[in-house]
């Protein structure tokens, strides 16, 4: 007589089954403290603003997940900390001066209709943070293109352009006031989160060094953008499009998410090549000044016929039998 006390406890999933020490509370958890440099550089550049408005954008990420997973009957995950991320990346991903209704709107987009309504954690197809700028780029169009003047420019203005909205409004790189110091430190304006480029190296290059991201995505990503930028306007060109706008926060904090991007290494290529190419194509001949976003929200869609390209390649999946064909058996 068969034993059928334990069955109704068996999980059957795909592998690895390894248990390890790292867990999804553990691994938000060192991007929150990546994001830290960052966020120090856009608390000096912006003052309280950039303050208040990142606790708006995860307060109502937090209490958004709550209620989501309360209403559909989930177990809670605020305390997994990935809510508290995607608020902390909406806020990077908006000026600092955003009004907070607009900041919610977005919280609502990234948590309840990208996130929740998918299935949760682990279930959304494109980046909840990545998607919410997009909706709200096309939708508040002004207040996301309205920037204020950070600190340490030393102009006496309430707004300003960034490098990339005056490459777009120019006619080349000899329109742009900002230098690449000014861009690399952080002195410019800009989304609250990235403005410095070495604040955001300092937390990519933390997140390899610990393994929680590998240098696929964004050495791939960043390689691409270097590559076009060269062959558009020489090496100052290059260094340009790699320091302005949201190339380095993109490659480094959104296009490596584990849900939304490839899982093979050959994949992460791909996708990194993927991003940075579709970026340089809207920067260079679209309307829109900056490519990123909207790259990686592509890119996102992109993955699962990149997964299941890389997966036939790499383990070699014999062809499928057909009707007739010997098949030898040993």
């Amino acid at each position: 007589m068969t034993d059928n006390r334990y069955h109704g406890n068996l999980d059957i999933t795909s592998s690895p089954h390894q248990v390890g020490p790292v867990n999804t509370t553990k691994v938000m958890g060192m991007v929150l403290l990546a994001l830290v440099p960052a966020f120090i550089v856009g608390i000096y550049q912006f003052g309280y603003r950039a303050v208040t408005l990142t606790l708006v954008c995860v307060i109502a990420c937090v209490v958004l997940e709550y209620l989501m997973n309360k209403a559909l009957k989930r177990t809670q995950t605020i305390g997994d900390l990935s809510a508290v991320v995607t608020g902390v990346l909406l806020a990077f991903n908006l000026p600092a001066n955003f009004p907070y209704w607009m900041a919610v709107v977005g919280a609502i987009i990234a948590i309840v209709i990208v996130k929740q309504l998918f299935g949760g954690i682990g279930q959304n197809i494109v980046n909840p943070a990545v998607t919410a700028r997009v909706f709200l780029l096309l939708a508040f169009s002004t207040e996301m293109t309205t920037w204020p003047t950070a600190r340490g420019t030393g102009l006496d203005a309430v707004t300003s352009a960034t490098p990339l909205g005056e490459l777009n409004l120019g006619s080349g790189l000899g329109d742009v006031t900002a230098s690449n110091m000014d861009m690399f430190l952080g002195n410019i304006g800009g989304c609250i989160g990235e403005i410095s480029a070495v604040a955001l190296l300092i937390g990519g290059i933390f997140l390899i060094c610990t393994r929680i991201i590998s240098i696929h995505i964004p050495l791939s990503f960043l390689g691409t953008v270097f590559v076009c930028g060269f062959l558009w306007g020489g090496l100052d060109g290059a260094v340009f499009h790699v320091l302005a706008g949201g190339a380095i926060l993109g490659a480094f904090f959104c296009a490596t998410d584990y849900v939304t991007s490839p899982m093979l290494p050959m994949g992460k290529v791909i996708f990194g090549i993927g991003c940075g190419l579709f970026t340089m194509l809207i920067r260079l001949f679209a309307t829109y000044p900056e490519g990123v976003s909207f790259a990686i929200l592509l890119m996102n869609i992109l993955t699962p016929y990149i997964d299941r390209v890389t997966e036939k390649l790499m383990y070699k999946a014999p062809k499928a039998v057909k009707k007739g064909d010997v098949v030898n058996e040993k």
